[in-house]
Formats: structure tokens, C-alpha cells, sequence
């Protein structure tokens, strides 16, 4: 038996869990915080065989794919900025996606 770690971002991790639930999979989700941006992350723990690993791993990679976002950067005011007017600066940042760890479990009970 393994289990699986997805961490994946808050704005997919519904449908992530959604399409595991659908599949069958018992999934239990933490909210998390962490990466480059500091936002919020959903942490998903999947107990599965270990035949079923990659059909779990595919079903996270099909719901959660990258995706590019184009976010725009506003400078802190100074007196340069404030006298030239304040721009907007374009930041391309990439989302979604997960990162997955999988361990053995050495013992399971369900009581």
C-alpha cells in the first residue's frame, strides 16, 4: 500500500478531489501555505494499492495542469514614481500543476 502527497493550488484542489471521489479514491485535503507567491495550497493524502498509483497520478495531472497568468506588479511609491506617474509592470507567473510524493505504509487500519 502507498500513500500519495498532492500538493496542488487552492484553486484546483476541489476539482482535484472531485475527480479522485469520482474515481473511487478516499482523499483527505489540509489547507497549506507555501511556493514563491505565499498562497494558499491544498494538500491532498490519497491512500491507495500500489497498482493504483500512476492511475492516481494521472487523474491529479489531467484535473491540475500548468497554466500560464499574467499578473501586473505595482511599485511602492516614491518620489521618482509619484512624478512619473505610477506603471504598471506585466509579471507572467506560472500556475497550477502539483507536486506529488509517493511512500510506502507500513501498516493501515480503518477502525
Amino acid at each position: 500500500m502507498k500513500i500519495i502527497y498532492a500538493i496542488v493550488s487552492s484553486d484546483d484542489g476541489n476539482r482535484v478531489t472531485d475527480a479522485l471521489n469520482e474515481h473511487q479514491y478516499s482523499v483527505t485535503k489540509l489547507a497549506t501555505t507555501g511556493g514563491f507567491l505565499k498562497k494558499g495550497n491544498t494538500t491532498l493524502m490519497i491512500g491507495t494499492e500500489d497498482e493504483q498509483v500512476e492511475l492516481v497520478i494521472n487523474l491529479i495531472k489531467d484535473t491540475c495542469g500548468k497554466r500560464q497568468k499574467i499578473t501586473y506588479n505595482v511599485p511602492a511609491p516614491n518620489l521618482a514614481s509619484v512624478s512619473s506617474g505610477f506603471m504598471m509592470m506585466p509579471t507572467t507567473v506560472e500556475l497550477g500543476g502539483a507536486t506529488i510524493f509517493v511512500t510506502d505504509v507500513e501498516r493501515f487500519e480503518k477502525i
